[in-house]
Formats: structure tokens, C-alpha cells, sequence
């Protein structure tokens, strides 16, 4: 059974589509990047798949449950992008409610949020007032929020917006930690190298629906070759870009062609005079798989 399936998602407001036909599934026991342009629509699918709102159109289930299933939420750990919690409040207190919201049984509420401060590294801040906490400790804080409870399914915007190099090194660790405990991470993010890093999967929307789907390894595969090559006449260039788009760094030319083009591409620049002295695999980049995916035209 997947963690999260859904299938044809629609959201509608008024005359505006947020989702078209939005399909994918996560699997129980791994980290799924949730990725697309602003106005893409991932915060209204996040809102239906805990609930918040109900789909226009389609079918879904989370965690073996109808979306909205209030037994279900119980067992999701939320972190929204845009959180506040009351300055005059500490830690311990903002945990102690969300522990009563939860409903977790009295006698477990103080291990538990002990455990997840410990987690987080606000341990030696317990009872300081969340107004003083830096944004990178509140950002910590809401990520403790997400954690209590120790919730089968963790939905995570943006969790290391606010952080410093390492604050993102800690979350690393912190989700990869969680899901070698067998919790299920939907991870949205526009920290694209941090995605690549922990993601098992990733998933980009595009105006409301999946353009690309894989892990990062499939994803960015294929991308091309470079090649140095000397001796190539100015202007010689020209003759390769029927292969597809070129980049030209110094001595080296960058190319994004399939592999089996890769012996005609050699022949060509022979023909044209050029030495080639190496040829090596272009990987990319995620972003770099991103921006030819959805960065075309205007997002809001």
C-alpha cells in the first residue's frame, strides 16, 4: 500500500485551475521531493492531502484512507511554509499544546517533546520565549511541531528556508534518520541541490499537473557530454547545434545529446578540423533538469 495515491487531482476556484490532473503516489518508507514553479500548485495539493480543502475533481488516499480522513491526519505531521507561533510562548509550551491537539495520552507528552527538542537542537532552549529564538530556531521549532508524535507521514514545506549551511546539514540528518525509522517525508522545497541529496524520488508540477517523475539519478541521466577540443575554427561551432543546445567554455564544449549521437558528434568535429583530446559524460544538475522543465513563461 502507497503512503499517498492520487489520481487525476482537480482543484478549482472560481474560474481559476489550481490543479488539472494531478497523479502520483508515494511509497511507504521514503522521501518524495514535491517540486514545481510558484502558482504551480503545490500548496493546493498539500491542503488536500491533509485535508484543509476538498478536490474539484479526481480521487485520492493517504496513508490507506479517502483524503480527509480525520483518522488518518491524526498520523500526518504538518509543516506549512508560513507558520507563527505566540512570542511569549517557549518550546515546551508551543509543544504542549500541539501534544493536547494531537491527543497524545498525558503520561507520554513530556518524553515525547523532550525527544523531538533533543532531535532538533532546541534542547538547551526549552523555556526561552519563541520572540527571542533566532528564525532558524523557530524554523526548528516548527519542524519539532511536525515531528512530535512520531507521525507515520511527514509533509514538509520548506523546511530549510530559514536555516544556515548547517541547520540544512542538521534536517538532512534529521529526515534521512526518519525514514530509516520507517516514516514516509513528502518534501517540498526550491532548495534543488538539497532535494538531490535526500530525495529517494522527486516529482515536478507544472501548472497544475506532473511534467516529470523519477529519482534524481533518472531524472538528470542523459544529459550530454563535453568535450575538449582544440584546433576547431572559429565560427565551426555552428555545424553541432542540429545536435541540440551547446555551451562553449574556453576549450571545452558542452553538449545535451542522447548517447548514441555521441560517435557522430566526434566525427563531425574531426570534420571540421577540430583535436578532441577528451570526451566525458555531462550529468547536469537537477535545477538544471528544472529550469528545461518549468522555466518557460511567467509563474505567479
Amino acid at each position: 500500500m502507497s503512503a499517498i495515491d492520487v489520481r487525476g487531482l482537480a482543484k478549482r476556484y472560481g474560474r481559476t485551475e489550481a490543479l488539472v490532473d494531478l497523479s502520483f503516489t508515494v511509497e511507504q518508507g521514503e522521501i518524495m521531493g514535491f517540486l514545481g514553479p510558484n502558482g504551480a500548485g503545490k500548496t493546493t495539493a498539500v491542503k488536500l492531502l491533509v485535508g484543509l480543502t476538498r478536490p474539484s475533481g479526481g480521487s485520492g488516499t493517504v496513508l490507506g484512507s479517502p483524503l480527509g480522513d480525520r483518522a488518518a491526519r491524526r498520523r500526518i505531521g504538518y509543516l506549512p511554509e508560513l507558520f507563527r507561533y505566540q512570542a511569549w510562548l517557549t518550546p515546551f509550551e508551543v509543544l504542549a499544546l500541539h501534544a493536547r491537539l494531537a491527543d497524545l495520552p498525558p503520561a507520554d507528552r513530556s518524553r515525547a517533546i523532550g525527544e523531538v527538542l533533543e532531535v532538533v537542537g532546541l534542547a538547551s532552549r526549552t523555556r526561552d520565549r519563541v520572540g527571542t529564538l533566532s528564525k532558524g530556531l523557530q524554523q526548528r521549532l516548527g519542524l519539532a511541531v511536525a515531528l512530535l508524535g512520531r507521525p507515520e507521514l511527514l509533509i514538509l514545506d520548506e523546511p530549510t528556508s530559514a536555516l544556515d549551511p548547517v541547520g540544512r546539514s542538521d534536517v538532512r540528518d534529521i529526515l534521512v534518520a526518519a525514514r530509516e525509522a520507517g516514516t514516509t517525508i513528502l518534501l517540498d522545497s526550491h532548495l534543488l541541490s538539497e532535494v538531490e541529496r535526500v530525495c529517494d524520488r522527486v516529482v515536478i508540477l507544472d501548472h497544475g499537473c506532473v511534467v516529470a517523475a523519477g529519482t534524481p539519478d533518472e531524472l538528470v541521466r542523459g544529459r550530454g557530454i563535453r568535450l575538449r577540443v582544440t584546433d576547431l575554427a572559429a565560427g565551426a561551432t555552428a555545424a553541432l547545434d542540429r545536435f541540440g543546445p551547446i555551451r562553449v567554455d574556453g576549450d571545452w564544449i558542452a553538449i545535451e545529446v542522447g548517447p548514441d549521437a555521441v560517435p557522430e558528434v566526434v566525427a563531425s568535429i574531426v570534420a571540421a578540423g577540430g583535436r578532441i583530446h577528451e570526451v566525458q559524460p555531462s550529468r547536469g544538475t537537477l535545477e538544471d533538469r528544472f529550469l528545461s522543465l518549468v522555466g518557460h513563461g511567467p509563474h505567479s
